[in-house]
């Protein structure tokens, strides 16, 4: 199970550059205005094979009540989530008032705490070097977010406990997490699956607040359904549960083995839908197109080809997805949905003989030959699968700078042709001749 770090602090001290330099993305907003961040972001971070998820919270200002209260529900509620909290100072100004309040805050989470001595190049760090030690933590990192000093360290800290993931497991229980906007009948689905009311049920869009996990067992074999909370928009997320409740869905995909994406057949699809089933496929993991309340649907027959065809096109990016029209509601073709599920976990554990696959590429190579750029022409020397889950081939080139995307995916479809990898990615690496493997 992966940690969960949170970034806390006052407004302006560089927690939103700190979120970037970790994740590695400009995905926080970053603007020289206090409390610009008003919204927690979330990301995941990697640090020597150890992964943890890390979340951006707004400042705490205690001058702004009426706003800081918003901003002190949010922090409140990923102080509870996070395993280790990164209470940002900064290093330029040295401790202010606000800083004593979140520290306050902090003592009595009784979680781990790292004070982050943030901006140490300034020049006026000197002045206030030893000041923030008054606040009484244990841990200390100074660093400057902006020119990546002190980061690595930081790094260190934070997974010094961790151990690196791997791909055993200690059951071989499917486990599928079900998840899709708020209100496409997400809880319905679980009920209607396991037969039972156990999942409260509401036509109020998120009503499941956190993810649940339940076993069941469907013809002798065992499961672990995890119902997710609705996931919204980022931007259309007007309640702080439901803010806290995206972090518990995309922890939800991290340990599902196949992810159900559900979609509202009564409604369509929405660019949302495809922004959710892009967690799941950064994650690598296997996916279902669920489209429920078919029964509210006419002309079935007509719709299920015109509506197969719309899916197609705006998921152009997962052809690979199958697709199961249900009802949770009335429960028809019900029956239809776990086959798929343990089908596509079945795909994405498929190990290829390296003999095979390489058959298969150097077949394709030689049918369809990459064009050449400047003179040079890419060349495949040698594949192998790494690993499964999702299923990884190393192909070993001349050049790897050579490979054009429309080739890889021309590649990715010729493995597809010749084997059954439908409902999972397919992650394909390509590394030059005698290139260590990560």
């Amino acid at each position: 199970m992966k940690k969960t770090v949170a970034l806390l602090g006052r407004p302006n001290v560089g927690k939103s550059t700190i979120f970037n330099r970790l994740v590695g993305k400009k995905i926080s907003i970053i603007e020289d205005t206090p409390g610009i961040t008003r919204d927690r972001i979330y990301g995941t971070v990697t640090h020597n094979g150890v992964s943890f998820h890390l979340i951006d919270t707004g400042g705490i200002d205690i001058a702004e009540e009426d706003f800081n209260s918003d901003i002190k529900g949010q922090a409140e509620l990923a102080i509870d989530e996070a395993d280790i909290i990164l209470f940002v100072v900064d290093g330029k100004e040295g401790l202010t008032s606000n800083d004593f309040v979140v520290r306050d805050m902090l003592r009595k989470s009784k979680k781990e705490i790292f004070v982050v001595i943030n901006k140490t190049d300034s020049k006026y760090y000197k002045e206030h070097e030893f000041d923030f030690y008054e606040l009484g933590f244990e841990h200390y990192f100074p660093v400057s977010g902006e020119q990546n000093l002190g980061i690595y360290d930081l790094l260190e800290g934070i997974t010094k406990d961790c151990v690196e993931e791997t791909e055993s497991k200690i059951e071989e229980v499917i486990h599928f997490s079900v998840i899709g906007r708020p209100n496409v009948g997400k809880s319905s689905l679980v009920n209607a699956l396991l037969n039972e009311e156990r999942v409260i049920v509401s036509n109020i869009a998120g009503t499941t607040r956190d993810a649940v996990d339940t076993p069941f067992t469907y013809h002798g074999e065992d499961f672990v359904v995890i119902d997710t909370a609705g996931m919204r928009k980022r931007g259309k997320v007007y309640e702080n549960v439901e803010k806290y409740s995206l972090l518990r869905s995309m922890k939800a995909i991290d340990r599902s083995d196949v992810c159900l994406l559900i979609i509202d057949a009564s409604t369509g699809i929405i660019e949302h839908d495809k922004h959710i089933a892009g967690y799941a496929i950064e994650a690598g993991k296997p996916i279902i197109l669920v489209v429920n309340k078919w029964d509210t649907i006419e002309n079935k027959d007509t719709a299920m080809k015109n509506f197969t065809k719309e899916l197609r096109s705006e998921f152009q990016f997962m052809t690979y997805a199958p697709i199961v029209y249900l009802s949770a509601l009335t429960r028809k073709r019900i029956h239809t949905l776990m086959p798929e599920i343990k089908r596509v976990y079945e795909n994405s554990k498929r190990e290829i003989k390296t003999s095979l696959i390489n058959d298969v590429i150097n077949d394709a190579y030689a049918l369809n030959l990459p064009p050449s750029y400047k003179g040079k022409r890419l060349k495949i020397y040698f594949t192998h699968q790494a690993r499964t889950c999702p299923p990884t081939f190393n192909i070993e080139v001349n050049n790897k700078g050579l490979v054009h995307f429309s080739y890889e995916r021309y590649l990715e479809n010729k493995i597809r042709e010749s084997f059954d990898f439908e409902g999972t990615p397919i992650v394909i690496q390509f590394k030059n001749k005698g290139e260590k493997e990560i």
